[in-house]
């Protein structure tokens, strides 16, 4: 990482006392992270040793070891969350530490280009949430402050040709054509991170900051001013992250999905940005970037060699937050629900490929740990997105160990993995079962967080249509999550195996409508989940049949993988969800005027009176690649 030249300015713009602050927070942090992870790990080892230690035990516990930190990091970020929001009066400046926080009507004094780069992506949804944010830009009266660039890599004619006539047409009735502005490159050289260099390489320098949108992101006039007003106020601020939430969802999958994440997002984000402080990490969209550090520090270089961990880097978002932190500029999540929003897969196979597309990205991050410039909190955030995707991998690993040690003892009566009886009859004991409740109390934290802190605002219940609905919705999405998790872990598992062989997904358009699963089409994508499931229970019947009650949530899951699959992505489903009210988001029940904008259908007559044309930004080239590191 030579090329990479690093800064002399100082790192921060806190004071010391503030350095020391985030000193001590951390330091806490690490250590309940670190004491409950060694209880826990203690505790297996109590059940598992009973009668001494084999291999399969040390395997076991060593799948077991690995699994703890991510969910344990959880854990503590939600019960830190919480306890801030309702414990702390001042709880959003001592967690973000950012002046201006209460800024809602200070001149803009500064330019931002709001770029969305797509490929391939719906015309349609592109212009209709292009054209909403632009409505309240103007609602704001501080319009001309932005420019909105649409960034396209589209190559399939039928697609980049609407996407021109729709901008002509969103030209004839803009009452600022001017700052509206098209440019599709010819080859989308290194995809987004390419689209983004390019933009940067010839317009970077018009703007003070850029606000990063995807296809399917939304963000009101109000969200975004205070986010341009915190840039204003803190000159060493260079990424500022938004709590991105759901749209409203017609899919049953992507509504109970959202639901869930809606709840427990605000919570576990407020407490991981008490303790990551000015080292935030950020997500690649609904959030502003100070252009001049970032064009300066944040070009990314090509990683040697091909193949699924080489080539160009995919998650770029997390090496580009770590490069601007490591060039002594601040990154932080704002924690806050409020005018930021996205949509989520229809369905369980998009949302699986969207994933696998993440793990791959971030697995690469091995490539890249191991680089002198990170600072240690930037490094963490690379270890923490390889943990996100090895935590379910080593989880897996851990029943498995299981399994085969069940295997073991039938073949090899007379060896020394025989006392199995001992393992189960303590696993089975009281101690055993406080340990499962434990866990499963630790996994489902910032879910149950979550709850919490809606059911203790009178004012939360109301958005969500009351307690009643929302613990009814609560115990739906945890159905769900608990026949989710476990189908996600084994696709993970397998490809993460399959990287090991040069297996990759290729990073083409996410599926962002509703089209109903063909039982055909799950168990294609499905079949290693239920044949998982099979074999699960087969042995369990037969080698340890007192299992079988603690193993049931999981082998439902794997075995109603297909049905469930196709189930959620129903459309009859989804209206029947909407039209109760169940799991709604809170956009749903009383939606703002830009959600309401962006989920009307957008006709492409009635333009009005033509308007005069100022010149298109239509740019045509490629973007050359960079040369390996």
């Amino acid at each position: 990482m030579s090329s990479i030249d690093l800064p002399s300015h100082s790192s921060t713009n806190l004071a010391p006392d503030a350095d020391r602050i985030m000193l001590r927070r951390r330091i806490g942090f690490f250590t309940l992270v670190s004491a409950t992870c060694l209880a826990l790990f203690g505790w297996m080892t109590r059940l598992v040793g009973a009668d001494g230690i084999d291999v399969f035990d040390a395997l076991i516990l060593a799948m077991y070891g690995g699994t703890l930190p991510w969910v344990v990091i959880g854990l503590w970020n939600a019960v830190i969350g919480v306890a801030l929001i309702y414990l702390r009066r001042d709880w959003l400046q001592s967690v973000v530490q950012l002046q201006g926080l209460e800024d809602t009507s200070s001149p803009i004094t500064t330019r931002t280009a709001i770029v969305m780069p797509v490929f391939n992506e719906d015309p349609e949804r592109v212009f209709k949430h292009l054209r909403a944010v632009e409505a309240s830009l103007g609602r704001s009266g501080l319009a001309e402050a932005f420019e909105l660039f649409l960034l396209s890599d589209s190559n399939v004619p039928a697609i980049f040709e609407e996407e021109e006539r729709r901008f002509e047409q969103w030209r004839l009735t803009s009452p600022h054509p001017e700052r509206l502005h098209y440019r599709r490159r010819l080859e989308n050289a290194r995809q987004k991170v390419g689209n983004l260099e390019s933009f940067c390489d010839s317009w970077g320098g018009a703007f003070d900051h850029m606000l990063v949108l995807d296809a399917d992101s939304l963000m009101s006039g109000d969200a975004i001013l205070r986010l341009v007003r915190l840039m204003q106020h803190n000159p060493r601020l260079g990424i500022l992250q938004t709590l991105v939430v759901g749209l409203p969802a017609a899919s049953a999958f992507a509504r109970v999905f959202q639901f869930g994440m809606r709840h427990g997002m605000r919570t576990y984000t407020t407490g991981s940005a008490w303790w990551q402080g000015d080292s935030g990490p950020y997500w690649g969209h609904n959030a502003i970037l100070r252009l001049a550090p970032f064009i300066q520090h944040c070009r990314l270089p090509r990683l040697p060699g091909e193949g699924p961990l080489g080539g160009e880097i995919l998650s770029h978002d997390q090496v580009e937050a770590a490069l601007m932190r490591a060039a002594g500029y601040e990154v932080r999540v704002l924690p806050i629900e409020g005018g930021s929003y996205e949509e989520n897969p229809p369905t369980l196979p998009d949302f699986i490929k969207r994933d696998l597309r993440w793990c791959q990205g971030n697995i690469q991050y091995f490539r890249l740990i191991s680089w002198k410039i990170w600072r240690p909190l930037g490094r963490l955030q690379l270890a923490l997105a390889i943990l996100m995707y090895l935590s379910p991998v080593m989880w897996m690993g851990f029943l498995l160990t299981g399994l085969l040690r069940m295997v073991a003892v039938t073949l090899f009566p007379e060896t020394n993995f025989a006392f199995m009886e001992a393992v189960w009859e303590r696993a089975n004991s009281s101690e055993g079962m406080a340990l499962f409740a434990t866990m499963m109390t630790i996994v489902f934290a910032p879910k149950i967080f979550g709850v919490l802190d809606v059911m203790l605002s009178a004012a939360k219940r109301r958005r969500y249509g009351g307690g009643g609905r929302m613990m009814l919705g609560t115990v739906v999405e945890l159905l769900f999550g608990v026949l989710l998790s476990p189908v996600i872990a084994v696709a993970q598992t397998v490809f993460v195996i399959g990287l090991m062989f040069g297996k990759r997904v290729q990073w083409n358009v996410q599926a962002r409508d509703l089209r109903t699963v063909a039982w055909g089409r799950a168990v294609r994508g499905l079949w290693v989940q239920t044949l998982c499931g099979a074999v699960f229970a087969g042995a369990l019947w037969a080698w340890a049949p007192g299992a079988l009650p603690w193993a049931t949530p999981l082998l439902a899951a794997w075995l109603l993988a297909v049905p469930f699959a196709v189930l959620t992505s129903d459309a009859g489903l989804g209206r029947w969800l909407r039209r109760i009210g169940l799991c709604a988001v809170p956009e749903e029940l009383d939606p703002t005027v830009e959600v309401a904008e962006a989920m009307t259908p957008a006709p492409l007559s009635n333009l009005g009176p033509a308007a005069a044309l100022a010149p298109t930004m239509t740019l045509h080239h490629t973007v050359p690649s960079r040369p390996d590191v």
